[in-house]
């Protein structure tokens, strides 16, 4: 790993001037967000250590919305990757198999055997496309999901709720914003990494 680019031992695990409260540490060379810093190269120190504050939260945030997803999903009594499928099915209300396979990276065997736990826990049906009967949709329970899943992040989004208070409606479109566009960069590279592992 290259050197602490300029600056960034004066943040203290993302933090300026103290310590991050997950008390997670960083580990000499993974204190550098990405190759090539323009900023520690122009000798920006402020803007170097900004760098280094930013790509270490979204490396905290990715471990604690895993970690997140994983509890959860023992709560709810279902398996993470289970549960990811059936987040990702709960923004339209129905796929097909196929849809689901290509959303998630999954094979079609491994979401045939996704979809028949679901089916089994209550969580999803197999119905007929009424447009195509050669088609089969996978239907969300929403009455189950509400039950059983969405129960158990309600604190989470009433803290979600509390915590967006305090941002003007000017903020928060920025940060819509800036999550529309990490949700690009996550997509573009999902493809990559899938493209080299299918290569």
């Amino acid at each position: 790993m290259s050197e602490n680019p300029a600056g960034a031992g004066s943040w203290h695990d993302g933090q300026p001037g103290g310590e991050a409260s997950s008390g997670w540490g960083t580990q000499p060379g993974w204190e550098t967000p990405w190759p090539e810093s323009p900023a520690s190269e122009s000798g920006r120190r402020e803007r170097a250590d900004l760098e280094v504050a930013f790509a270490a939260g979204l490396r905290r945030t990715g471990s604690l919305m895993q970690l997140m997803g994983t509890a959860a999903a023992e709560k709810i009594g279902i398996n993470a990757t289970d549960l990811n499928c059936l987040n990702i099915l709960s923004f339209s209300g129905h796929m097909t198999a196929g849809e689901l396979a290509r959303a998630t990276g999954l094979t079609t065997a491994s979401i045939t055997g996704v979809v028949d736990r679901l089916e089994e826990a209550g969580f999803v049906t197999r119905e007929r496309d009424p447009h195509d009967r050669r088609r089969v949709v996978i239907q969300i329970n929403l009455d189950r999901a509400v039950k059983d899943v969405a129960a158990v992040f309600v604190p989470m989004l009433r803290a979600w709720r509390e915590m967006s208070a305090r941002y003007s409606d000017d903020e928060l479109r920025l940060i819509v914003d800036f999550y529309g566009r990490m949700e690009e960069v996550f997509r573009d590279h999902i493809i990559r990494l899938r493209g080299a592992a299918d290569g």
